[in-house]
C-alpha cells in the first residue's frame, strides 16, 4: 500500500517527451505539476516523474534532499487521493510533478503542498 516501486517511475523518454508536448499542467506553488492520460497498457494506475531545477539548486544534496521529501510524501498520500479515483474511472495517467520553490521547504510544507496538489489534480480529472 505505501511502496513507491520501480514500475512506478517514469523513465520512458518517449513517454516523457509526449507528457511535455501534450499534456495539462498547473501549477500549486511550491510545485508545477504536468499530465497526460494515456492509452497504452501499464502495470499501475500512475507513473511519475519528480524534478529539481538545476539552475536553481547547484547542489546535487540539496536536490536530492527536495526530491526524496517529494517522493516520501507522494508515497504516502497516493493511495487515497489519487489511485482509488483513477481506478474507479479506469484510467492511466503519466505524471511529472517539478520543485519550483526558492527555498528548501521543511517536509511539513511539502505533505501538506502534496496533498493540496493531489486533490486538485483530482478535480482536473473531474473535468
Amino acid at each position: 500500500m505505501y511502496t513507491f516501486k520501480k514500475e512506478e517511475r517514469l523513465c520512458n523518454k518517449r513517454l516523457i517527451d509526449e507528457l511535455f508536448h501534450n499534456g495539462s499542467s498547473f501549477l500549486c506553488y511550491p510545485f508545477k505539476a504536468s499530465w497526460l492520460f494515456v492509452a497504452e497498457p501499464q502495470p499501475v494506475p500512475v507513473q511519475i516523474v519528480f524534478s529539481v531545477s538545476k539552475k536553481r539548486y547547484k547542489r546535487a544534496v540539496d536536490r536530492n534532499l527536495i526530491k526524496r521529501r517529494m517522493r516520501e510524501a507522494y508515497r504516502l498520500n497516493k493511495q487515497q487521493q489519487l489511485y482509488n479515483q483513477l481506478d474507479t474511472a479506469g484510467k492511466k495517467i503519466i505524471l511529472s510533478i517539478g520543485y519550483i520553490g526558492k527555498e528548501i521547504a521543511a517536509y511539513e510544507l511539502i505533505e501538506k503542498k502534496m496533498l493540496k496538489l493531489l486533490t486538485q489534480l483530482n478535480t482536473e480529472f473531474i473535468k
